[in-house]
């Protein structure tokens, strides 16, 4: 099964069920793929979820996603600081070291970095990639 970390704009924006990436929301939530985060991850998601929509939301997204089976926790203790364009960026790419996660999902240029770095390989992708070759 692959393994995948959400940046948090994409998270954003698969959660919305009007969203045309809807259907990577419930891949996640039918276990086609294990999501990877770390604590650092879950506070981005909590604090930026609960600022684009309600609290409430913000908690019930992260009840989702901790409680799901399709979900594994990781604590990296390495900094790789890979992106320096934003360097906030690299909590995802550490956990996906880490968890040797198959893909990154964002939309983010500053990932685009990763394409340029032979060791350790981090791959990323789109949403549409994403919807389109993988699910």
């Amino acid at each position: 099964m692959r393994t995948v970390v959400i940046d948090t704009n994409c998270l954003l924006q698969i959660i919305s069920r009007q969203s045309p990436y809807f259907p990577i929301w419930q891949a996640f939530r039918d276990g086609r793929f294990i999501l990877c985060v770390s604590n650092e991850i879950i506070s981005e998601y909590l604090e930026i979820i609960e600022r684009e929509t309600t609290a409430f939301v913000a908690d019930g997204v992260i009840r989702v996603i901790l409680n799901s089976q399709y979900c594994l926790l990781f604590n990296p203790q390495y900094n790789f600081h890979l992106i320096t364009q934003d360097p906030d960026d690299n909590k995802f790419v550490d956990c996906a070291i880490v968890a040797n996660a198959d893909y990154i999902v964002s939309e983010d240029s500053h990932f685009r970095v990763l394409a340029e770095i032979p060791f350790p390989k981090v791959n990323v992708v789109s949403l549409d990639n994403f919807l389109r070759d993988f699910l």
